[in-house]
């Protein structure tokens, strides 16, 4: 696990690093300074022309030390402050200082010439308007630079973006390594920032878990192999103590999310499955996926033709008392049979839930199901919208969704007393109750795929079944998902990866962790 910071969450924490750890603020430069400049040398070798360019902010400090390590190991540096001199910070007005008694010059624009190396420190983290003037000129030429054929190293951040939500303020820098202190901020990874980033080196400076004095980040991620946790499988076990899935999904002729679904619950663990769906994915379901019982249901007019609807119900409840935890909605259609099978779960049920696609369309159509489903205390309600399904439970405007933070998926999350799974490029999880959310970063732009969100759903059921709490269950989904896209991709290109692709990868990624551990 790791943290993603803030801008505001690490001037926090600098400052109890520095106020009531003791910390000197110059030593925490210093060691930036040093952090950058190793990193750069570990990338580039040899003799090169550096320019490293200042802000007046502690950034500025941190690129002109960094630059004066480089110059005194002998590399040709010239230096280069952006703005007036007299608001320079006290720390970066030390390095100015420190610079003019070495005998190194500070010019106060960008010349022309060539460079092989640029470190960008023109601003860091603090940076919240957009980038104008003077300042947006030197973003330019260090991008022009980039564009010639020089490397780009930004400090902390890259100048012009936002740190803690990722946006371009106007002119970013598009860096080839970005060097973070302490923690990673939010924006290295949220989209666009992610794109301006480059490389991510992440150094330890000094700022350390000390300095949260009790007030952690709220947003935490994963990154590697070591952090999935799967559910402990006992040896004397068998497929009952394994986990029971009913999977009630896949409306006439949507065999293939039963499938996908169903795929994913038994690739995760899943001692048994039983999937509920129309009559005419029988055949299909039973010569695809064999594990699974099957029972179905004939529609006629929208309606269950060969049941009343009491009838449909008793055969839902035969199956609720079996499972040990319930997947509603992939493929499921928005019909009366669609509508009474998520009635009767929500009113017969108190199994571990996890709510998919028309599932969540049709609980966002109705109070009387919001009200039902949010007052079922145990936790262990998930919900997995894309962005137009959770705009429709939200009742806002795709660009208010996509705003930067996640307050408002906090919002709903607790408006519903649930584990909110969010999905876009970047998904969020939230749970209602809880101060931290979770953001994946694993997967890649081939998951944009018809049926990768019917495989998620089942990767979290089959979590949810084999005991695992919902929060955890659905951050160890969506990392587990995101993993096997990237494995997936890597086999078939990210243009070519199908959502079958992603289930079957999930043994591989699976086998890799085991050898992690």
């Amino acid at each position: 696990m790791k943290y993603l910071v803030s801008g505001n969450e690490m001037k926090e924490y600098d400052s109890n690093t520095i106020e009531i750890l003791g910390m000197s603020p110059l030593v925490l430069m210093e060691r930036a300074a040093l952090a950058t400049a190793e990193e750069i040398v570990r990338r580039k070798q040899g003799n090169n022309r550096i320019m490293a360019v200042a802000g007046c902010g502690n950034n500025g400090g941190d690129a002109l030390a960094a630059g004066r390590l480089l110059a005194l190991a002998g590399q040709a540096v010239d230096f280069v402050l952006i703005g007036d001199k007299a608001g320079c910070s006290p720390e970066t007005m030390s390095q100015i200082v420190i610079l003019e008694k070495y005998g190194f010059p500070i010019q106060s624009k960008m010349e022309k010439g060539e460079y092989d190396i640029i470190v960008d420190g023109v601003f860091g983290i603090g940076l919240s308007r957009e980038v104008a003037g003077i300042y947006a000129e030197a973003v330019e030429n260090i991008n022009r630079l980039g564009n010639e054929g020089a490397f780009i190293c930004s400090v902390d951040i890259p100048s012009g973006i936002h740190a803690g939500t990722g946006a371009v303020l106007g002119k970013a820098v598009r860096a080839d390594l970005t060097v973070s202190y302490g923690f990673a901020k939010r924006g290295h990874y949220l989209y666009p920032g992610c794109e301006y980033a480059g490389e991510l080196a992440v150094r330890d400076i000094g700022i350390t878990e000390h300095s949260f004095r009790g007030r952690q980040p709220e947003l935490f991620t994963y990154g590697g192999l070591a952090d999935i946790r799967m559910p402990v499988r006992e040896k004397s076990g068998n497929k009952g103590t394994f986990g029971k899935v009913l999977l009630i999904a896949g409306q006439e002729s949507m065999a293939g999310a039963c499938q996908l679904a169903g795929r994913g619950c038994l690739r995760t663990g899943a001692g048994m499955l039983a999937v509920m769906t129309h009559e005419s994915n029988r055949a299909i379901i039973q010569e695809t996926l064999p594990e699974a019982m099957v029972s179905t249901y004939k529609t006629m007019g929208g309606f269950a033709a060969d049941h009343s609807g009491e009838e449909l119900r008793e055969e839902v409840r035969k199956w609720l008392k079996w499972a040990g935890c319930v997947v509603i909605g992939p493929g499921l259609g928005r019909s009366e049979a669609s509508a009474l099978l998520l009635e009767t779960v929500l009113a017969e049920s108190r199994l571990p839930l996890v709510l998919d696609a028309d599932a969540i369309w049709r609980l966002a159509q109705s109070s009387k199901l919001q009200k039902e489903f949010g007052g079922q205390q145990d936790r262990k309600r998930i919900l997995t919208p894309h962005m137009g399904e959770f705009c429709e439970l939200a009742g806002c405007r795709m660009e208010d969704a996509k705003a930067p933070g996640f307050q408002l998926i906090r919002k709903i999350a607790e408006e519903l007393r649930c584990t909110l799974v969010c999905k876009d490029a970047r998904t969020y999880v939230c749970q209602a109750g809880r101060t931290e959310a979770y953001i994946n970063t694993s997967g890649n732009s081939g998951m944009a795929t018809a049926g990768s969100g019917d495989v998620l759903a089942g990767i979290i059921g089959g979590l949810l079944a084999q005991g695992m709490e919902a929060f955890e269950a659905a951050c160890q989904g969506v990392y587990l998902h995101g993993l096997a896209g990237d494995c997936a991709a890597e086999q078939k290109t990210e243009y070519g990866v199908m959502a079958s692709d992603i289930v079957e990868a999930v043994p591989s990624v699976l086998k890799k962790a085991e050898g992690a551990i």
